[in-house]
């Protein structure tokens, strides 16, 4: 019996790089992007919208945000806990046992199916796409294809392969938000909106990941306190982060996932695929798993109030590990996991998992 890469909450256990296998880069999935036109409509829908869920993967070290986005409980999480009377756990699980590390189920939608589309933001001949952000049409490709992937059957209640698909990929030129310091959530919403529309593809089926170019900020708010900024530690608090919106077109769900070979949020160098692509695999993991497993607040999520700060993380925040090499100052970075997913080894971080009461890169099997 194959046995499962898995890590314990208190520690992960090193991966060996598997022989023979490819490193990311060696084949290309890339598709070449169909134009994106992001219109005067796209952000009015954008600003009528009503936002369900957001939830931030934070910076390996925060600064000093404050707001929503250091808030314990995102809003929706908030309500998903008042209105339940006692949130399940895994199917079968001895409640006699606590493993304050599991996630609880509130009885919300998950994503059992999708095509995932990938937009990027003003790519330029100094930062072509997909190039500049390294691969990650291959990432997903082969994310969708692999036994990674199958961690969330728990939490979907389903089992099929090749649920998970490559989609339409955009890239649009969206004009700069001078004079404000940086893009805001609504302008990530306007972006999903206006690919929406161009492929008349909305709801949980269809997940849309935006990714910004080196040297873009991004807030979720006009009050610009709660950012992507490295170039300003006091506003700087997430790598990326998932959200969901009701909107005209119906719910529309989407990752912001700015530059992530940044200090604070990449990995260290030497990984298999480089730090660009690792960093942005890893991250762009991060969030997807997470969109799949509560889009909306109202999935799966950690409710346990504990000493050791898990309560309101989702199944990746869970498994967010830092590593600082031996010189003073050290640099901080994400310490992933290297192992095979799909047809390729790459660094990324494990994900939570019920049935291993732990962070695991495959299923538990039988």
């Amino acid at each position: 019996m194959k046995r499962p890469f898995s890590c314990s909450l208190g520690g992960c256990v090193s991966a060996l790089i598997l022989i023979g296998i490819a490193p990311a880069h060696a084949q290309s999935t890339a598709s070449r992007p169909v134009t994106l036109k992001v219109t005067a409509a796209d952000v009015e829908a954008a600003s009528a919208a009503t936002r369900v869920h957001r939830h931030a993967r934070t910076t390996i070290e925060v600064g000093t945000a404050t707001g929503e986005g250091k808030e314990a409980l995102s809003a929706a999480q908030k309500q998903a806990a008042a209105n339940a009377t006692a949130p399940s756990s895994a199917p079968g699980s001895d409640v006699r046992v606590r493993y304050p590390g599991d996630l609880h189920y509130f009885g919300g939608p998950t994503v059992q199916t999708a095509q995932f589309h990938d937009i990027y933001v003003n790519p330029s001949a100094a930062c072509p796409a997909p190039a500049c952000w390294g691969n990650p049409e291959q990432f997903l490709h082969d994310l969708g294809r692999s036994d990674f992937i199958h961690v969330t059957d728990q939490y979907t209640f389903l089992s099929s392969n090749n649920r998970y698909t490559l989609g339409t990929t955009y890239m649009t030129s969206y004009p700069s938000p001078a004079p404000n310091p940086a893009y805001t959530d609504n302008d990530m919403l306007a972006i999903a909106h206006a690919a929406a529309v161009t492929s008349g593809q909305s709801g949980y089926g269809h997940i849309y990941h935006i990714y910004l170019t080196p040297g873009t900020d991004e807030c979720f708010d006009n009050t610009f306190s709660v950012c992507y900024s490295p170039d300003n530690a006091n506003t700087w608090f997430f790598c990326a982060y998932h959200g969901s919106a009701d909107t005209d077109l119906g719910h529309l769900v989407y990752t912001v996932e700015p530059y992530q070979n940044v200090m604070g949020c990449n990995d260290p160098p030497n990984t298999p695929n480089g730090q660009l692509v690792d960093s942005t695999n890893d991250v762009l993991s991060h969030e997807l798993f997470e969109t799949i497993s509560d889009p909306d607040g109202t999935g799966w999520w950690n409710s346990t109030p504990s000493v050791i700060g898990v309560e309101g993380e989702e199944i990746g925040d869970e498994c967010v590990f830092t590593t600082a090499p031996p010189q003073s100052p050290p640099p901080v970075y994400g310490d992933p996991s290297i192992f095979r997913i799909g047809r390729h080894v790459y660094a990324v971080q494990l994900e939570y998992s019920n049935a291993h009461h732990g962070c695991a890169g495959a299923p538990l099997e039988e």
